[in-house]
């Protein structure tokens, strides 16, 4: 129970208050903060509640779409929003910030990419002078064209491994990477890289590409199998259940997490 941590996506109803308090209340020692529910309050008011309550920050998502391509459709400038989005990390007293890099511009996937990796080089020096260690989250295939041009952890260690490995890391997410038949060998080379471990289920069928991550146990990911990855590749940080579960999200924030806490226990930690 020490290392689980709610990612604050799964609780979408509870406000930020209401998730630390919710956190503390049931015994989880970590979470993953959106900055959306950040902004509700303000940086430094989440760093003082979550300081009031003993728990502490695992990530803070997110930061990136470097391409300028979001699911909105709309042309953002990426590297502007991540300098503000380190900032904030840092002053809420997280240390990884998780980077979702944008889709398709132009039609020129490869293009696309580079664009991505000038991203990083540019901005891993003033993460690192913060305390702030930019984790790359490669997404499924399907989300490809709206929101990340890293499909594979190979992918993202390719860019990662050009710069310090305390600046630069990796996310593994279950949901996005446990299809890969090269999964065990990409973990293992990503060992001294992962910056965090997110856990959750994939509904069958998939009928919402966004939609479709539920709680561990319930579709065919073998988490421990996963876990045990990730650990031997030297990872022993916080294990975030982020579930993208609408009908999960119409439920009170504190059954869902009790649900979480089931869900971990049964199907994520160690026997």
């Amino acid at each position: 129970m020490n290392r689980l941590s709610l990612n604050q996506i799964t609780t979408k109803r509870w406000s930020l208050p209401e998730a630390v308090r919710g956190c503390a209340d049931q015994g989880v020692e970590w979470i993953g903060l959106w900055r959306d529910k950040i902004a509700e309050v303000g940086a430094a008011e989440t760093a003082r509640l979550l300081a009031e309550h003993g728990v502490r920050a695992s990530s803070v998502c997110r930061g990136g779409f470097f391409t300028g391509v979001t699911p909105e459709g709309a042309a953002v400038d990426g590297v502007g929003m991540t300098r503000e989005a380190i900032d904030e990390t840092a002053t809420v007293g997280a240390d990884v910030l998780v980077l979702v890099v944008g889709g398709i511009a132009g039609g020129d996937l490869l293009a696309s990419r580079q664009r991505v990796a000038d991203a990083v080089g540019e901005l891993a020096p003033y993460a690192r002078e913060r305390g702030v260690r930019l984790a790359l989250e490669p997404l499924h295939p399907m989300q490809c064209a709206e929101r990340s041009v890293l499909s594979t952890l190979d992918q993202a260690l390719e860019i990662a491994q050009e710069h310090p490995s305390d600046a630069v890391g990796v996310i593994v997410d279950e949901f996005h990477v446990w299809w890969d038949p090269r999964v065990e060998e990409s973990i293992a080379k990503a060992a001294g890289r992962i910056a965090g471990f997110h856990v959750c289920d994939q509904q069958v069928p998939i009928t919402d590409g966004l939609m479709a991550r539920s709680l561990p146990g319930t579709g065919p990911i073998d988490h421990r199998r996963l876990r045990s990855c990730v650990e031997a590749a030297g990872y022993d940080g916080p294990v975030e259940v982020e579930v993208f579960d609408a009908d999960l999200w119409q439920q009170p924030g504190d059954e869902v997490l009790r649900q979480v806490i089931t869900a971990y226990e049964e199907h994520v930690a160690p026997r």
